[in-house]
Order: structure tokens, then sequence, then C-alpha cells
């Protein structure tokens, strides 16, 4: 009898726990955002789908919301999409969206986290990222490569006219990412890499398809040692040794005192050699947060410039009547001199507009840099748990019909008498993020993307090649962690008598 009631109780207090941690699960469930159900194992990978990320999550957000749970894999992740809930958390949670994921190429590429953009939130990023923003991206700083800028557009024209005199059309998608490439290897090098001297602009490429690509370890961690077996772990210690080689070697060169004179402005590696010997910093700056600082440098300051570059000429091919308004205004502030100087830009209030309108139809990060929660909090309601993976959808915030009429026009009139501005401080408008994390290199690329659209839109005109209406113009993007056209910009230049 002792027995059979030992078993009645032992199975009622069993069920009792068993339901009860069942109905304590679908409460807490209840706490987290609305998203889709998932799968065992794989969660909501498989709704993905074959569109690119920022499309898969803005079909999903126009279903369950703009606040979305979903598990990739076995990674939390929230999905933001509207500029209300982006000012929630910017203005009262900020700190603790400032985390950082450890994806597995950035953490190589990063230098074990050392960059600012990789680092975990905290004192140390904060040291580091003080001596981005003072001693590297100050807009006094900026400033003095104004003659790297304006020589190397003028590079840009000369071979553009080279094309246009022999009637052929420009691969226009190609010569501005070699533009900002030059630029960013002369402000942090003092040289450029060309005529087969290094695989620079290979390297940078492939640099970006990795940290950009699908890795099986950033949704299942136990699963990194596949990336042995499917190549991409060979893929990132050649690319990583080969851009390591390369920064040793400009380190080195930096340091020999029999280097001849330096250029006329001092470059980034020999501002980071200073700090490094400054016994006032409070870090202790080594060579490998160096090349982490010189890694971000170069994804953030090339990349995106060039792929805004791109898609606001594809857009300004497909809107006429812009680009000629835009172009009489350079032309009249250009006339006498032939070309746009960095001086005159304050001038150029419309192709202020049209680049604003750019990066709010195309931000060249759609979906930010992610981030991750340090602890959780409570955001619209919901409770987001900590170490959860963030994105914050800027393309569809961009576009975004609560926020902006007529959302899918390129109307860059929209802007006129508006206060909306692209610094973080207005949240329907993120093309360079916001709060604690966001791109501290803003007014380097604001200046080289509007001198360079300026003399493109001064020097020339422009059309699609013999056969190609503007309907027909691809606008489909790329793979990858900054988001270029499908298919390069290519199109026909003539050069305009000033």
């Amino acid at each position: 009898m002792f027995l059979f009631l030992s078993l009645i109780l032992f199975f009622s207090t069993y069920l009792f726990f068993r339901r009860n941690k069942i109905f304590i699960r679908k409460v807490q469930a209840k706490k987290y955002p609305p998203g889709p159900k998932k799968l065992p194992l794989i969660g909501n990978l498989h709704q993905m789908g074959n569109l690119l990320p920022h499309q898969s999550f803005q079909q999903l957000s126009e279903k369950y919301g703009p606040i979305m749970f979903l598990e990739l894999g076995s990674i939390q992740t929230l999905v933001v999409s509207s500029a209300d809930l982006a000012k929630e958390i910017f203005k009262t949670h900020d700190v603790i969206f400032s985390g950082r994921p450890a994806l597995y190429a950035a953490k190589k590429f990063s230098y074990n986290c050392a960059s600012v953009s990789f680092t975990p939130y905290g004192d140390h990023w904060r040291e580091i990222r003080k001596i981005m923003i003072m001693e590297l991206l100050s807009a006094k700083r900026v400033q003095t490569f104004v003659a790297i800028r304006d020589e190397e557009v003028g590079v840009l024209l000369q071979t553009i006219a080279r094309s246009s005199r022999s009637r052929s059309s420009v691969n226009l998608s190609d010569l501005l990412i070699s533009l900002a490439n030059n630029i960013v290897c002369l402000v942090a090098f003092g040289k450029k890499f060309e005529n087969g001297e290094s695989r620079f602009s290979e390297m940078l490429h492939e640099t970006q398809d990795l940290l950009g690509g699908f890795c099986m370890a950033d949704f299942f961690p136990w699963l990194s040692w596949l990336n042995k077996w499917n190549g991409l772990e060979m893929r990132v210690e050649k690319c990583f040794k080969e851009l390591d080689n390369l920064y040793d070697k400009v380190i080195e060169e930096h340091l020999d005192p029999k280097r001849p004179n330096k250029a006329e402005h001092e470059d980034v590696v020999d501002i980071l050699l200073q700090v490094q010997k400054d016994p006032r910093q409070a870090i202790a700056l080594n060579n490998d947060q160096i090349k982490g600082v010189l890694t971000d440098i170069f994804i953030a300051g090339s990349d995106s410039s060039a792929a805004a570059l791109e898609w606001i000429m594809a857009e300004l091919i497909k809107n006429p009547s812009v680009m000629k308004k835009a172009q009489e205004e350079v032309r009249e502030v250009a006339k006498g001199k032939g070309k746009v100087l960095e001086k005159d830009l304050s001038k150029l209030n419309y192709l202020k507009l049209v680049i604003k309108e750019g990066l709010r139809f195309h931000p060249p990060v759609p979906l930010l840099v992610p981030r991750e929660t340090t602890e959780s909090c409570i955001i619209d309601g919901w409770q987001v748990p900590s170490k959860t993976r963030v994105f914050f959808n800027a393309k569809a915030i961009g576009r975004d019909p609560k926020s902006w009429e007529d959302p899918n026009e390129f109307r860059p009139e929209r802007f006129l008498d508006s206060s909306v501005d692209l610094k973080g401080q207005h949240f329907e408008f993120l093309p360079f993020g916001a709060g604690r994390r966001g791109c501290p290199g803003i007014n380097f690329a604001m200046l080289l993307i509007e001198l360079a659209l300026a003399n493109l839109l001064c020097r020339f005109d422009w059309e699609l090649p013999h056969g190609v209406k503007r309907e027909d113009l691809d606008m489909e993007e790329a793979f990858g962690l900054t988001m270029h056209k499908r298919i390069p910009l290519c199109l026909d230049a003539t050069i305009v008598d000033q």
C-alpha cells in the first residue's frame, strides 16, 4: 500500500510540475515580441528564403510587426523596423543595445574583436573610439586630407574623359570603388596600391564577402568546426594573413628611421604610432589594435562610400529631371573653374538633398552592423532577453509610409525645409546608425560623396549605353555586408565644355 501511494504521489507531483512548467514556458513566451513559429534546431532560418536578409526581414515584419523576435539557429534575434521603436531603444536603452556579437569572420578580421566596430562595449571600447574620433576622424583632421580628395577625384575625371573621347562606356561602379580605395589608402598608408604592387583591392573585396556571407558558426556556434571542412576557415585564414602581412609591412616602413620625408600630411598609421608611444593615453595601443582600426577604416570608409555613389548615380539616371536640376546647380557654382572644389560644397544645397534621398532610398548597410543586448530589458512592453542579436532594418525604416510620404518615390525635395539629418538624431533616417555605436566616420564619408558626385555631374552628361532604356536599368542588390548593385552601373559620359 505504501509503495502504491508513493507511486501515486510521485506521478501526481511529476504531472503537476510538468503541467506548470509548460504553463510557465507559455507565459514567458508571450512576453517576447511576436514572430513566426519556429522549427526544432533550425528555428526560423528556413523562413529567410532566397531573398537578401533585409528583404526577408521586411517581408516577415509586414506580417508580425515592426518589432519581431526570431530564433535563427540557436541565436535569439530581434528585428526592429520602425522609427518609433528605434527612438525608444536609442533614447532609453542605448547602453543595453551597445553590445556586439562575436561573429566568426568579424572576430578574425578585427583581431579578436580589437577594432572599434567589434570591440565589446565597455571602458576599452570607449578609449579606442575616443582615439578614432579625436585623432583620426574629427572634422579638423578630415580637412587635412583635402588635397588627397581633390587629386583623386581629378584622376577619376581624367579616366572618364579618356573613355568619353574613345566613345567607350564607363564602368562607373568599378571606378567609384577604385576612387574610394585610393583615397582611403593615401589617408591611411600615405600611398596607393596599384600597378600590380599589391592585391589590396582583391583582398578588400574578399574580406567584405566573408564578413557579409553566411557562416554556420554564426547561427550554431558549436558547429564552428565545420568551417575546417567546408573551406571557410581556409578562405578566412588566407585573406587574413595577406592583410596582416600588408599591415606589418606598412608599419615597418613607418617605423624605419631611414624612411623618406613624410608626405605633406601625416597618414593614419603615423598618427596611430604616435598615439601608441604617448604615455598619457589611458590604454596602451598594441599593433593588433592598430591593425583593427585600419580594417575598420577600409571596410567602412571605402566600400560604403562607393556603394552610396553608385546608387545615387543610378537613381539620377532613372530620374533625369532630378539630374538636370543638380547639374545646373553644380555647373553654376563651378563656372569659370572647370570643377567643383571642396570649399564650394556648402553652396550646393540641392546636391545635398539628392545625397540625403539617395541614402534614404539605398542605405549602404541596410541592416546596419548587428548589435547584441548586454542585459534583458522591456521594449514597447515586450521582454527582450540578454545576449539577443539585434538588427535595425535601416532600409525598411527609411521607406516606412508612417514616416515618409510616397516612400518609394525618389524625391529629393522631401528634404527641403526639413530638419531631418543623417547624424542619428532623427530615427526615421539612419544610414549611419545612431547612438553610441553609430558610425564615427560621417564627416569623412560625406565629404568624399559630395565632392565626387558634384564633379561627376559638373564635368559630364550621362546616359545609358545605346539601346538600354531607363526602365530596363537593373536595380537589384548584390549580397554582401555593404549593398552594391547586382549588375555594375555602366554609362556613357559626354564631356561638357565650360
